[in-house]
């Protein structure tokens, strides 16, 4: 069994065909999750003013939106602290996991606060209709915010293309494959607030234009609608990893081939990987050794093994290795019959 390795608590398991499993820094996503807090409480009370003066159910759900937005950002501060907690007696693999936990939470919130609100309002204004009031301090509410959620955004992918060009592969694939979900998370939360806003804008537009409510209704259904997807794909991303994800079918096979290679090993019929935080990697595996391996052999391969697969696989925090040949299912033999 390995020990936890220094300096591999946020490193990427690389696929051979280029994509990632894991997270960025740490440090750097914590910038991230802060500043886009700040900008998106700001914003929440500015879209909140600008709504009630418009009365416009776009702009108040967008405040809503903002507001979900904030609180999503809190939880995911803490699910990086918490996350990033010391192993201990009573959780010997660490506490990366429970980063998850809070950024499901955080998807929940985006999906009950954000969308649930932008729907009813939506709603509501379609069924009966609303009082047009002055419009200008909406547009230049969201003009300002468009330009604070754009900085926000900015400031998340650089961060997601500077991790993927480390890695060789594209920033679409890295947000994809990675389980640092606190980066993914502002990443999809900040452009959909930039499409929630465009929405807020077109939807102020087009009321004002024709005179009809309905089309501000429309905009903050679409908002929520939007709002609906993002929370889906974050909770289904983090509920994956929550319960125990492994690396993709190219990493797994890598894996088995490094263990595959050493000397005195014949095969590796069963290997298992289990994320255990962002970039962070269980290995266990079956090993069926040579007939002529001594139990000096065994035991060499098997700091071999460990060695190799923590210098080329950076999140690799433990190996297990089994020296029995097998399908890795616990088998016991038949009771005598009576």
């Amino acid at each position: 069994m390995t020990q936890p390795t220094p300096g591999t608590e946020h490193a990427l398991v690389q696929e051979a065909e280029g994509g990632g499993s894991g997270g960025g820094s740490g440090g750097e996503s914590t910038g991230t999750v802060v500043l886009a807090g700040a900008v998106n409480l700001a914003i929440a009370a500015a879209k909140l003013a600008g709504g009630l003066v418009s009365h416009s159910s776009a702009m108040l759900s967008e405040a809503a939106h903002s507001l979900a937005d904030t609180v999503t950002e809190v939880l995911l501060f803490v699910a990086l602290k918490r996350g990033n907690k010391a192993a201990d007696a009573r959780h010997p693999f660490g506490y990366g996991r429970e980063t998850y936990f809070w950024a499901f939470l955080a998807s929940l919130c985006t999906f009950a606060v954000g969308a649930g609100f932008s729907v009813y309002q939506g709603v509501e204004t379609i069924r009966e209709g609303e009082e047009q009031g002055s419009p200008t301090i909406s547009y230049v509410v969201l003009a300002v915010s468009f330009v604070l959620e754009a900085g926000s955004l900015l400031k998340a992918v650089r961060q997601v293309r500077r991790e993927a060009r480390s890695r060789g592969i594209s920033p679409r694939r890295y947000l994809r494959g990675t389980t640092d979900t606190t980066l993914k998370a502002v990443t999809f939360e900040d452009s959909a607030a930039l499409v929630g806003l465009v929405l807020a804008g077109l939807g102020l537009f087009l009321e004002q234009v024709t005179g009809d409510p309905l089309w501000d209704g429309l905009s903050a259904i679409l908002i929520g609608v939007v709002l609906i997807a993002v929370a889906w794909s974050l909770a289904r991303a983090n509920v994956s990893l929550l319960i125990g994800q492994s690396v993709p079918d190219a990493v797994r096979e890598q894996l088995r081939a490094e263990i595959a290679g050493l000397d005195q090993v014949d095969a590796v019929p069963f290997l298992l990987t289990s994320v255990i935080g962002p970039g962070q990697l269980i290995v266990s595996a079956k090993v069926d050794f040579a007939d002529t391996a001594t139990v000096a052999d065994i035991e060499r391969a098997s700091d071999e093994a460990e060695r190799r697969l923590v210098a080329r696989h950076g999140g690799v925090r433990y190996v297990f290795l089994d020296p029995t040949p097998g399908n890795g299912r616990a088998q016991a033999a038949s009771p005598p019959a009576g």
